[in-house]
């Protein structure tokens, strides 16, 4: 039970009830102190008043009188004279004068400690003023025993009744706790179990409820985040499906484009010198789209295969992606450059790098088409001693903030008709040769995408 919040809330109301017992508790017990000397003092002017009525009295009298007033002596102080009303004998000396006239509650508390501090049997010394104008001042001697007993015998009432009020003030805080906090608490909780034992499910979604704000609040945040995972897990299997699906397209039209290989084989052989010159581009159109499936297979397995090495003239591989690129550009106002250096060897795999080209220079063609505009799309090059570095440039739109946030995650596409995985395919293959693949800078005149292939490549050689 210590370990629980209704528990610690019991514990910590009553620990703090008490504590506020104890603050009241010193003032209080100074008030009764005073109020106790000023009956003594008020029953030791009315004790006098017999002898000021009657000058003689028997000793029985004076010591009956001075035995229901609790003093030894009584001083009056009356028209400036001082006057012993009532006396007997004083067993000790006196140990200390209390003035009640002008005495400070600093001063009544200190006092107060003092007299419960202090356990011997003393002889006190108490003034105060007589009620009822009965004089300037009044003083008795008593006893300072009776005093502490009656302010120890007020303490323990005190602290008694206090430990009730306190018990009594924690149950019921502590019943309320469990009803209006941790019952909705433990709702909550219920709920978050009961949702992450299937959270595709949106019945199990938490309704808010709760009528305390702070509570409503957290109910409506748990409400949307359980709301936007469970979407997110529906879109998930939906994409492992859509995958699997891609997967098995990709693999049946492997099996056409292997086919069509091996009619457009026998077409190299034709005479027809048109035909002839074309023929060599469609095979390796051909080859590339197959290239393209198995790694659209490849990608659906959570794999890539490793790149094959070899020395790739980088211009002549960059001529084939541009010349591509014109053909499908048609009549679009759209120029292609490069600026490659002549016999600038790249060490890659030759057909994992034309993939990586060609989709960069292709979403930038879309995209300036998907605008109706024109200008020039670049590839330029360029190496140190450590790395060799390319450049996709374009004078298009820029990408919109909200593409950048996700423009290397797979199935997040800024194109309504692309797929998303051009981006992710790329990088991830130019991370096979230990290079990376970013976005250098985007805006209005243009985007610029950067890759590096690093010249020593420990884990490939």
């Amino acid at each position: 039970m210590l370990n629980t919040l209704s528990g610690r809330f019991l514990i910590l109301t009553a620990a703090f009830v008490m504590l506020a017992e104890v603050l009241i508790f010193v003032p209080s017990v100074a008030r009764f102190r005073v109020d106790y000397l000023l009956s003594r003092l008020e029953r030791a002017q009315i004790a006098s008043l017999a002898l000021l009525a009657d000058d003689m009295i028997s000793p029985e009298l004076e010591a009956e009188l001075l035995q229901n007033a609790e003093v030894y002596n009584v001083v009056l102080v009356r028209d400036q004279t001082r006057i012993l009303a009532l006396s007997s004998a004083v067993p000790d000396a006196i140990s200390a004068t209390y003035d009640l006239r002008d005495a400070t509650p600093t001063t009544l508390i200190a006092d107060a400690m003092g007299t419960l501090l202090d356990s011997e049997n003393q002889v006190i010394r108490v003034r105060g003023a007589p009620v009822r104008e009965g004089g300037e001042l009044i003083e008795v001697t008593m006893p300072q025993a009776p005093l502490r007993m009656a302010m120890i015998d007020y303490g323990v009432r005190i602290l008694v009744l206090s430990a009730v009020i306190s018990i009594f003030t924690a149950v019921l805080l502590f019943l309320a706790a469990r009803m209006f906090i941790v019952r909705p608490i433990r709702g909550v909780v219920d709920a978050m179990q009961s949702y992450a034992s299937a959270p595709e499910d949106g019945r199990r979604i938490i309704m808010p409820t709760a009528g305390v704000k702070e509570l409503r609040a957290a109910e409506d945040a748990l409400q949307s985040l359980q709301t936007q995972l469970t979407g997110a897990l529906r879109q998930k299997e939906r994409l492992a499906q859509l995958g699997s699906a891609v997967a098995k397209i990709s693999h049946d039209l492997r099996n056409v484009l292997t086919t069509a290989q091996l009619f457009a084989d026998r077409i190299e052989s034709s005479t027809d010198p048109a035909v002839a010159r074309m023929a060599p581009k469609l095979l390796n159109s051909i080859s590339r789209a197959i290239s393209i499936c198995e790694g659209a297979l490849t990608f659906g397995k959570a794999e890539e295969p490793p790149p094959q090495l070899s020395h790739v003239m980088l211009a002549d591989l960059v001529s084939d992606v541009l010349e591509g690129e014109r053909l499908a550009a048609g009549e679009a106002d759209i120029s292609f450059s490069e600026d490659v250096p002549a016999g600038m060897t790249l060490r890659a795999d030759s057909e994992q790098l034309y993939r990586v080209l060609g989709n960069l220079v292709r979403n930038a063609r879309q995209a300036m088409e998907s605008k109706g505009l024109s200008g020039e799309i670049g590839v330029a090059a360029d190496e140190t001693d450590d790395e060799w570095t390319i450049r996709v440039t374009d004078t298009g739109p820029g990408l919109p903030p909200r593409v950048q946030e996700h423009l290397f995650q797979p199935f997040q596409s800024a194109s309504k008709k692309g797929t998303g995985l051009g981006l992710t395919i790329a990088r991830d293959l130019v991370r096979g040769h230990g290079g990376d693949l970013w976005l250098a800078n985007t805006g209005a005149d243009g985007t610029t995408f950067q890759l590096c292939f690093p010249k020593t490549v420990m884990s490939l050689d």
